[in-house]
Order: C-alpha cells, then sequence, then structure tokens
C-alpha cells in the first residue's frame, strides 16, 4: 500500500467516508501515467472522449493522434525528460498534445495562453522548455519572449485544424478574417500543427522506459501570491490524485452506470483542476469530456450545455454564478446532473443556493492545489445540502492544522491547513530555497490556507493567509465578509481587500459588480450593519463594471489590493 497504515487509527476522519470508498490507495499498480492513458485508449477504444464545436473524437482517435504527435517530438532529437510547453485553450489539439508529450517521454509545462510575454518568458526559462505548441492567436505573445528562452522548436496550431477541413477552414476563416483574434506574427522557423502530424505519420513512437517518480509535469502555480513557481508533480503525484477521485467519486459513477460519464470541460486544461478532474480523470473514467474553448461567451456556453444531459460538472465560483444568473439557464436539462464540484476558490452560499434550486444538484466543495495534484479535501458527492465546508480528506491523505510555529492545533482551532499524501509535490523546480519554506520535516506541505477541524474531521476553509486583513488587531477574513455581500440583494459578485488605515492600520474594503443597477452604497452599508461586527464592515464600498480575474475566473484580489496601495501612496 501507498501510505503509512499505522496512521490509519489516527484519521478520525474516516469514519465519516461513504460506503466503499477506501481509506488507502495503490498506486503501484500502475507504472507510470503513460500506462495508465494506454490502458485506457485500449479499453475504451470506441468511446468517444472529447467534443469541441460539435467535432467528437473517440479514444482511439487519441491513441493515433497522440502516437503520430509524440513520434515527431522524438525525432527532433529531445532527451527523455525535456520540457515541452502547452499554449492554448480548450480545443481537440490540447488532449492530443498532453498524451503526446508524455508518451514520448517527456514532461508538459501547462502555459496560460492570456499571459504577458513578461510572465511567458519566465516560464518558459524557468522550466528550460525546449518546444513549444501554441494556438496561432497568441504566437505574436511568443514572439516577444523567445530571446530569452530555451525554445528550439515550435509547433503553431490554428482553432480549425481538427474540425474536419470545411469547418476547420470555415472557423480559421471567421477567427482569422472576422473577428480578428490572430495578431500578425513572424516564426520563420515553426511549423503548422497538421503540417507535424503529417510528417509524424511517417515515423514510429518508440517506447520509452518510465517510472512512477518521472516528471510528468512542471504545474505553475498562479503567481497571486508572489512569483509564479513551478510545482514538480511526478508521474506517482497524478497516478494517485486520479485514483483518488475515482473512489471518491464512486457514489456518483454508480448513479451514471454502465454509460460513460459526460463532464463539462470548462475551466482551462492548463489549470490542474481541469487538467485533473476532466482531461486525466476522463481517461481512467472512460468519460466524455465537453471541452469549452471560451467559457466567459455565457450565451455561446448554454447553447452548447443544451445540446447534452451532463453528469460531472466541475467549476469555479464565478462560473456558476454567471451561469446561473443568465436568463437561457433554465433552457438547459440538469435532470442528470449528479455532481457540481467547486473548487479553485470559495464557493459562496448564495451562489450555491441558487444552483441547487435551479439544477436540483447541490454544489460539493473541494479544496486542493498545484502542488497538490491538486486534490486534497472534499465533501461527500452524496450530499444533499451545501455545507460552506470544503470537507475531508481523501483516501490515503493526512491534513493536520498548524499554528504558526508549526505545531498540530487541537479540533476547533483555527490554522494553517497542511497536507501529507502520494499527490503532494516533490518540490518546486530549482527552487529548493522555497521548497524548503513549505515542507515540513515529517513530510507535510503547508498550503499558507487558514482553515479549522471539527470534530468529526470536517475542514471549513477560513482565507488566504496573506489575504487576511488586520483591522485594530482583530483579524478579517474577507471570504467572511464576500459570503454576506454576495447575499445583500442586488449584487451579483464582490471582492473584499485590506487598504490602509491611518486608525485602524487596515480597513475592510469591497468592490461590487451590481446584478440591480438600482444597489446603492447605503444599502449595502446597511445589510452589512445587520450581518457582520463593527470591525468586520466593509468601511469603504466601491462599485464596479466587472472584476480582475484569471482566466480561470479566480477573482485577482491582489490587483485590487495593489491599486489601493497605490492610491493611498
Amino acid at each position: 500500500m501507498n501510505m503509512r497504515s499505522e496512521n490509519l487509527s489516527e484519521r478520525f476522519w474516516l469514519k465519516q467516508y461513504p460506503e466503499g470508498v477506501p481509506a488507502e490507495i495503490d498506486v503501484t499498480q500502475y507504472r507510470s501515467l503513460t500506462h495508465l492513458l494506454e490502458e485506457a485508449f485500449s479499453k475504451y477504444r470506441d468511446r468517444q472522449a472529447y467534443v469541441c464545436m460539435d467535432v467528437f473524437m473517440t479514444f482511439g482517435q487519441l491513441d493515433e493522434r497522440s502516437r503520430v504527435m509524440g513520434a515527431w517530438l522524438q525525432s527532433k532529437g529531445l532527451k527523455p525528460g525535456a520540457r515541452i510547453a502547452i499554449m492554448m485553450p480548450n480545443v481537440l489539439q490540447y488532449p492530443v498534445c498532453i498524451a503526446a508529450i508524455l508518451r514520448a517521454g517527456y514532461t508538459v509545462v501547462n502555459v496560460n495562453p492570456l499571459y504577458t510575454a513578461r510572465e511567458l518568458e519566465h516560464q518558459l526559462s524557468d522550466s528550460g522548455a525546449e518546444a513549444i505548441i501554441v494556438l496561432e492567436n497568441f504566437a505574436a505573445t511568443l514572439v516577444q519572449a523567445l530571446p530569452k528562452t530555451q525554445i528550439k522548436h515550435i509547433v503553431v496550431a490554428s482553432m480549425g485544424d481538427m474540425l474536419g477541413f470545411f469547418k476547420g477552414a470555415l472557423v480559421n476563416f471567421v477567427v482569422r478574417a472576422v473577428k480578428k483574434m490572430v495578431p500578425p506574427f513572424e516564426l520563420p522557423n515553426a511549423i503548422r500543427f497538421n503540417t507535424m502530424m503529417s510528417e509524424g505519420e511517417r515515423l514510429t513512437l518508440q517506447p520509452v522506459e518510465q517510472s512512477r517518480e518521472d516528471v510528468a509535469f512542471l504545474q505553475y502555480t498562479g503567481g497571486t501570491t508572489g512569483v509564479s513557481k513551478g510545482a514538480t508533480l511526478l508521474h506517482k503525484n497524478i497516478i494517485a490524485n486520479l485514483l483518488q477521485n475515482q473512489e471518491w467519486l464512486r457514489p456518483m459513477s454508480k448513479k451514471v452506470g454502465d454509460k460513460p460519464m459526460v463532464t463539462v470541460c470548462a475551466l482551462p486544461l492548463y489549470h490542474i483542476f481541469a487538467l485533473t478532474a476532466c482531461a486525466l480523470l476522463g481517461a481512467r473514467e472512460g468519460s466524455l469530456n465537453i471541452l469549452i474553448p471560451n467559457p466567459r461567451d455565457i450565451p455561446a456556453f448554454i447553447k452548447t450545455l443544451q445540446k447534452y444531459k451532463v453528469n460531472f460538472f466541475p467549476a469555479v465560483n464565478t462560473l456558476f454564478n454567471a451561469l446561473v444568473n443568465h436568463e437561457d439557464f433554465k433552457t438547459i436539462d440538469w435532470s442528470e446532473l449528479y455532481i457540481s464540484n467547486g473548487g479553485g476558490m470559495s464557493v459562496q452560499k448564495a451562489t450555491a443556493d441558487k444552483w441547487k434550486a435551479a439544477t436540483g444538484c447541490p454544489i460539493v466543495e473541494g479544496y486542493g492545489l498545484s502542488e497538490t495534484s491538486p486534490g486534497a479535501i472534499i465533501n461527500r458527492v452524496d450530499s444533499t445540502e451545501f455545507t460552506g465546508m470544503i470537507g475531508l480528506p481523501l483516501p490515503s491523505t493526512e491534513i493536520a492544522i498548524l499554528d504558526d510555529e508549526g505545531n498540530p492545533l487541537p479540533v476547533g482551532q483555527a490554522g494553517e491547513i497542511a497536507i501529507r499524501g502520494p499527490q503532494v509535490m516533490a518540490g518546486y523546480w530549482n527552487r529548493p530555497d522555497e521548497t524548503a519554506k513549505v515542507m515540513t520535516a515529517d513530510g507535510y506541505f503547508k498550503s499558507g490556507d487558514v482553515g479549522v477541524m471539527d470534530e468529526d474531521g470536517y475542514i471549513k476553509l477560513v482565507d488566504r493567509k496573506k489575504d487576511m486583513v488586520i483591522v485594530s488587531g482583530f483579524n478579517v477574513y474577507p471570504n467572511e465578509v464576500e459570503e454576506v455581500v454576495s447575499s445583500c440583494p442586488g449584487v451579483l459578485e464582490c471582492a473584499v481587500v485590506g487598504v490602509p488605515d491611518e486608525h485602524s492600520g487596515e480597513a475592510v474594503k469591497v468592490f461590487i459588480v451590481k446584478k440591480d443597477p438600482q444597489l446603492t452604497e447605503r444599502d449595502v452599508a446597511e445589510y452589512c450593519a445587520k450581518n457582520l461586527t463593527g470591525y468586520k464592515k466593509p468601511k469603504y464600498i466601491e462599485f464596479r463594471s466587472d472584476l480582475p480575474k484569471t482566466n480561470v475566473g479566480k477573482i485577482l484580489r491582489r490587483a485590487l489590493r495593489d491599486e489601493g496601495l497605490k492610491k493611498a501612496a
């Protein structure tokens, strides 16, 4: 078995596990993530694996296409373990690239396509990536970042590459000529994706010796708390999290029965949540993933959802909120939606209540990080109501709540959430100093998040340590204030930060996007006065047309806080 079985007696939360979910998972059943993928390609060969813009790709086609691409990559003389970057949204080429890179013996570096040239240059140079597959829409950014990187091979993809000849040509024409979404760029040494595939068809993928200790992904942290660092995720880390999630989702899988599960993949595949919960878990389960290239286009997103009976919907709070507040949301058939999995940021009760009322399916909140592949804690998927908790530790996972000195705290006391388990990263890429800051001597990863564990083992997320606002010596957690403000009638979404204050050191400021144009500062202030103690009430209220977000939809408190600091200066 993979974990310390002698600690089972200490894991009192196991009593709360659903029937049939084991305490432990065994990663030794797979030699590598490649072994797991190739098993899926064989087992589910004729099943649909992905659909994007109404074009389907079977597991058999994914097998063949990734084999071809993997052979082409090997022909470039890249050494085993070489880092290869992918910079594109959710299109059919993405899962092909992931499988090809892994099967060829290399390491995947997922890149946010909305990165600036500065951010892209940092990630490519830090990872030492030698090749990149980039969608042409973002190639102009690559041109700017390229000089200071080690990139030797560039593959440029187009939106229509895998949509068939006629549809692909039409989509490319619209993207390039009508919507003008492809800025001019010059990459004279690049090769087009379809040309690369044609060359690869004449080559043979060579089997590669891989072990569970090899690096599968360099998953860069969002950089919202400093310089972006690469979480080194080994094959065994990802395998572990897939098996943990599969076991945890078993009560839902029974509802689906023998049919392939249908999953909404709206979160970008470069993000660890979608990578594991959608793409890789989809391979393990033989599921169909509905790829959404642009989830911010809510009307188009809803039109896509109208075509399917979805079973599994992983998303972040802002996406659930945007969908459920759209007038056409009620036109979707949710009769077979068995789990709505919220993660990436705190799910707010106001959003969860609306979602449950509209779909009949509660949002089951979970918790994880890039450093934990990502899942570590999740609520039972047979929950019937939103709990406000992030749930129980997954199988083979130990959670400790630590004080500022790193000592374990008793049940009921707030402290830093620390995680130990087979899904925890090997460390930050080439950053032993940063790794030492987050790893304890006995192997726990310190998350930087504040949480409380109750007597049953359920954990409530209080907040990011770095987001905490200190008002006259009192700790104010933005999540709590946001929870209250978001439930105020007329509020669509909000974000809370601390701003300098000459009297209290810091004061609470809330940024609000209105749902009701008639909403006033006074309305918000009166609502907060009824629901928050004095020092937690926002001193400043500012209305905005939108809030800064990552491409995953996570609200960037830091951007709002930095803005406040500039104004104060």
